[in-house]
């Protein structure tokens, strides 16, 4: 089994530099509404795709559901793709010993923080690399937690047969509404599901839309602590607290995003490259009207990837480019924006894409 070819990707979004397209980044996307349904799409996204850290909101829910006692930080951490920033180390350090476990315990990698701080006091200190720092240990820290307190033996917590694993793979299925097409091994050793896009979207959106009494312990605890999902300033905490919205990455340039009324976009960029992820899903929500589009043009300004070329008399790098939507990203902006309740009677839906800074300067 494979993920969709180029043959059926669309154009995502273009790196301009010095007013010059140099690069093209295709892929799928999708956006659904509040009932599920797919109100606009790109490329092909039926065809499935691992979701990779995605999938993470679910885990931690589906843990909660095995009687974990997951809120504040913890909740958070256990969905996060952290930078090991030193509160996210000692939040798991606090989950594992909650249950009487400890870093030995975790079978993730052990690796230096990404946190330029927390390695830079890892190495005045002589600290070894920690499975600690992982940006999945808050995960398996859950995990572990889940798998004792429901009576499974601690080690066993990745296999596939273990009941915390099938409790996921449970959660997956009645939040997604499918079963996965396929099933593998993640980068940090856990389970890891393929799904269409709209499937993803559709879990996620019922996470963000607080299905069950789990999922509303997990986003209150995310918009009280968005710093917690991924780092102080780092992209999906920027868009969570910020917008009010529940924002994941994974792996292999997937993404996805959901309001607390449930509309959700998801992306997969083929090559694997994350630049593009957040600026397709997020305008698309904000197209459609399920955030503002001032707001979400002002959160990309800040969190976009820079396309830099030079430097200034202080040895700075200087912008000499950007991001920008692509034509399969235009397209479907423009028909979300047409089908829109509030759109004039008789305005013309090509008139209605816009740049970004046209966009801004509309609102």
């Amino acid at each position: 089994m494979q993920t969709f070819t180029a043959d059926s990707a669309e154009e995502l979004a273009v790196v301009s530099r010095s007013d010059f397209v140099e690069s093209r980044h295709i892929g799928s996307a999708v956006i659904v509404d509040p009932r599920g349904a797919v109100v606009a799409s790109i490329g092909a996204p039926e065809e499935p795709v691992f979701v990779r850290s995605c999938l993470k909101p679910l885990q931690a829910i589906a843990c909660m559901e095995l009687g974990v006692p997951l809120s504040g930080d913890a909740a958070v951490v256990a969905s996060a793709s952290h930078r090991a920033e030193a509160d996210h180390v000692s939040v798991v350090k606090n989950m594992l010993s909650s249950v009487n476990l400890s870093e030995d315990d975790l079978q993730c990698p052990s690796c230096a923080p990404a946190d330029a701080d927390n390695r830079a006091a890892m190495r005045m200190s002589g600290m070894a690399e920690s499975r600690l720092f992982f940006n999945c240990s808050g995960k398996h820290a859950a995990f572990l937690m889940a798998q004792k307190i429901a009576g499974g033996r601690p080690e066993d917590y990745l296999r596939p047969d273990s009941l915390v694993q099938k409790q996921v793979r449970k959660t997956v299925e009645e939040f997604c509404g499918e079963a996965p097409a396929a099933a593998g091994i993640d980068g940090c050793g856990a389970p890891v599901y393929a799904l269409s896009l709209p499937g993803l979207a559709r879990g996620i959106a019922a996470a963000a839309s607080e299905k069950n009494e789990s999922a509303q312990q997990l986003m209150t605890a995310v918009l009280a602590s968005p710093w917690a999902i991924e780092g102080h300033g780092r992209e999906n905490s920027v868009v969570i607290e910020r917008l009010g919205i529940l924002a994941k990455k994974g792996a292999e340039g997937v993404s996805v995003m959901a309001t607390p009324d449930g509309w959700a976009a998801a992306v997969k960029v083929l090559d694997g490259s994350s630049r593009p992820a957040s600026l397709v899903a997020l305008r698309l929500l904000a197209a459609a009207g399920a955030v503002n589009m001032e707001a979400a043009l002002g959160v990309l300004s800040d969190i976009a990837p820079r396309v830099t070329g030079g430097a200034d008399e202080h040895g700075r790098a200087l912008d000499a480019g950007e991001v920008l939507p692509g034509a399969g990203l235009l397209a479907a902006e423009s028909a979300l924006t047409a089908a829109r309740p509030d759109n004039p009677a008789g305005t013309s839906s090509d008139n209605q894409t816009m740049s970004q800074a046209d966009t801004a300067e509309q609102h």
